[in-house]
């Protein structure tokens, strides 16, 4: 019973045509954010600019705040999985994110889906279920997300499947770590906001 409402419970229900647009909408954005954006930073601010160079924190931010959206407004383990799994497989395929490193981060795609799925439930359980209060749901939420995957980072710079020296060690190191706690911080304030906005319409 505990889980069925887990699993049905949102700030804001929607009805099922709702449900479907919102699903795509948040879907198709989250696929095409890490293939878009960093094109677009570097058609504004130049190659060499240090918001294009650092397209993640702009990426990671917007991904994260749909992460929040979609643990607060989206029912159904299916619908929540697809999101999780989009941004990270958009990533890798566009490969403008992560450069030279991105053939290393192919294997931290079971590591990011983990920590994202982390992240989106403890919302789900913790926020939207539990109600306990949206800021100390977002400390929980970020710490274990960024643990899960820095860990994962660190176990495999171990065992030598990513290079545990040099510079795509130290660019990895900091995007699966403080750019994780960075991102999903300013997420998280973002994110207050839309929980506002949807407490304010169910009421």
């Amino acid at each position: 019973m505990e889980k069925e409402s887990c699993l049905n419970e949102v700030t804001y229900p929607l009805s099922k045509k709702y449900e479907i647009i919102q699903w795509v909408v948040l879907s198709i954005c989250i696929f095409l954010i890490p293939m878009i954006v960093p094109k677009l930073l570097i058609a504004a601010f130049g190659t060499t600019s240090w918001i294009a160079t650092h397209s993640q924190y702009v990426v990671g931010t917007i991904v994260n705040t749909v992460l929040i959206t979609t643990a607060i407004n989206v029912k159904g383990w299916k619908q929540i999985a697809g999101i999780i799994t989009l941004p990270s497989i958009s990533a890798m395929g566009s490969g403008l994110i992560f450069k030279t490193a991105s053939i290393y981060t192919v294997y931290m795609i079971p590591a990011i889906w983990i920590g994202n799925f982390t992240f989106v439930y403890l919302y789900r359980k913790l926020f939207v279920q539990k109600k306990i209060n949206y800021i100390l749901t977002s400390i929980v939420s970020i710490i274990l997300k960024a643990t899960i995957i820095y860990f994962c980072f660190r176990a495999l710079t171990l065992v030598s499947i990513i290079p545990n020296t040099g510079k795509i060690f130290t660019a990895l190191s900091v995007s699966m770590g403080m750019t994780q706690i960075i991102t999903a911080s300013i997420a998280a304030v973002i994110g207050a906001g839309i929980s506002m906005i949807y407490a304010n319409k169910k009421q």
